[in-house]
């Protein structure tokens, strides 16, 4: 996924980066380039969990999805704050 949109993360790694220490200042261009992320991200997730979402792999989906997003969020804590605003 990364590798396939290389650009993007890495526009969006510089971005978080300056987030993460400036919410604030960097907090537009931080959903803007987020939300394009977090787009392609559960795309990903649908991607992976789909075939297993019915039936008997049910509940290996949903842990299968955790995992996928917290191995996101190693990379990237900030994540879920995508399309917050702070006032």
């Amino acid at each position: 996924m990364i590798e396939a949109n290389k650009e993007l993360f890495n526009k969006f790694r510089d971005v978080h980066d300056k987030y993460a220490n400036d919410e604030e200042k960097y907090q537009e261009e931080f959903n803007a380039v987020g939300g394009k992320v977090v787009d392609l991200i559960r795309d990903y997730e649908l991607r992976l969990t789909a075939k297993s979402e019915s039936g008997q792999f049910a509940k290996y989906s949903s842990n299968l999805a955790d995992k996928f997003w917290n191995r996101i969020r190693r990379d990237f804590p900030q994540i879920d704050f995508v399309g917050t605003k702070i006032e």
